[in-house]
């Protein structure tokens, strides 16, 4: 098997290596494509360290070029940040000064990243599949997850959405119920970065009522909420929840506080320093802080299933098809799902309770107009996505909105 990942000089990818040095043997080649060949001149010969530390015998390579980057791959993983850092540190401010919160996936920031980020992924993405094997996967790991996915599905390909939130909550339930991840069967429903989970099945049984009692202040946390507002919901928000549940409060919190970019871009020198270490050749202990984490168990065990057609259960984002009712067939829904070479299939989903399908419709309804504004363009068309957003809904607000980001954002939309 051939793997390629699109974004391969992001500071991630020692991650992910380490994951396919685990537990991934079926790959023959590894291929990190970047346009930035200074970060490739880093990243690259750790990866290529990690991958044999843990005796993995894959080719690892890193190019510039896409098309042979893409020369018949069976996957294929995008994990991309159009504008990098300077365009997240911008997501996270501007929003703030219309009085909204200022986030790179969720509210006007997360809108801002997606208009930046569609025309680019779909450009790639058509000129990587014609290179690509025939039963190709393209695995989507750049933010808004959701918007991205449902872009390349409309476009014709074949594509899953991948998110660590859910991974992350099995491991931790796993860890406090004592058993081991694979035992703990997530009710995990919503929209990428708007899911909840609803059971934790162990052995049949659903425990979460269970871990909401005897483990509330270990969970509370990983929400970003209260545990009293944890507890009474009777379900784990994810912690992108927080902004629509305490909006007012998180929007007071950033104001002149430093933003999650700026630590980021700190900590993404501080790696990239230790990567450069040729004696290096494991994950350090630092990367842990950059987010993702679990990353890379889910990639490869995501990728394992697409391409050896296991027929596994994972929380992947893929066509609604009916699974809720009350969205369109081609919405794009994060749900645990069968996965295997024909694709991601969603398990059945018990009927959504009116408190989280009302704010499903609602953000799936922004989503909706947000695709059509990075597909088209046009400033009405981003207006009314804003305007439709649960964060915004204000006609003021949007116009505000509206008005910064085609300013903040004018070197990376053509079409303003």
């Amino acid at each position: 098997m051939k793997l390629a990942v699109v974004g391969g000089g992001s500071t991630y990818t020692p991650e992910l290596a380490d994951g396919i040095g685990r537990l991934l043997p079926d790959v023959e080649e590894l291929v990190l494509v970047d346009p930035d060949p200074g970060r490739l001149a880093v990243v690259g010969p750790l990866a290529a360290r990690i991958m044999a530390a843990h005796g993995h015998p894959a080719r690892v390579r890193w190019t510039g070029s896409l098309d042979d980057g893409a020369d018949g791959a069976s996957a294929i993983l995008i994990q991309l940040r159009v504008g990098g850092q300077a365009a997240r540190q911008r997501d996270e401010t501007w929003p703030l000064d219309c009085g909204c919160v200022g986030q790179e996936t969720t509210g006007a920031g997360g809108f801002a990243k997606a208009l930046r980020t569609v025309p680019i992924v779909l450009d790639l993405a058509e000129r990587a599949m014609r290179q690509a094997s025939p039963a190709c996967y393209l695995v989507d790991f750049t933010n808004p997850v959701g918007i991205v996915t449902r872009a390349l599905l409309s476009a014709g390909h074949r594509a899953v959405g991948l998110c660590n939130v859910a991974i992350g909550f099995q491991r931790h339930f796993a860890a406090l119920l004592g058993v081991q991840a694979a035992s703990v069967s997530l009710g995990h429903v919503g929209l990428n970065h708007l899911t909840w989970e609803r059971t934790a099945v162990v052995d049949g049984t659903d425990v979460l009522p269970k871990l909401l009692a005897e483990h509330l202040t270990d969970i509370a946390p990983r929400t970003g909420m209260p545990a009293d507002f944890v507890g009474e919901l009777a379900m784990v928000p994810s912690y992108y929840l927080r902004y629509y549940y305490a909006h007012d409060q998180v929007v007071s919190s950033q104001r002149g506080a430093v933003t999650r970019a700026g630590e980021v871009a700190r900590l993404e020198a501080e790696l990239l320093r230790l990567y450069a270490d040729p004696a290096l050749d494991r994950k350090p202990a630092q990367l842990a802080k950059r987010g993702g984490a679990w990353y890379s168990e889910a990639a490869v065990d995501l990728i394992a299933s697409l391409t050896g057609d296991r027929r596994d259960i994972q929380v992947v984002n893929t066509r609604n098809d009916g699974t809720l009712p009350f969205l369109p067939a081609d919405a794009v829904i994060e749900v645990p799902c069968v996965i295997g070479s024909g694709g991601a299939v969603p398990v059945p989903v018990d009927p959504v309770e009116p408190l989280l399908r009302g704010l499903i419709g609602h953000v799936y309804a922004y989503e909706e107009l947000a695709l059509d504004a990075a597909v088209r363009g046009g400033r009405d068309r981003v207006y009314r996505a804003l305007l439709a957003h649960p964060l915004v809904g204000q006609a003021e607000v949007a116009q505000c909105l509206t008005d910064r980001l085609l300013a903040e954002n004018a070197a990376f939309l053509p079409w303003t």
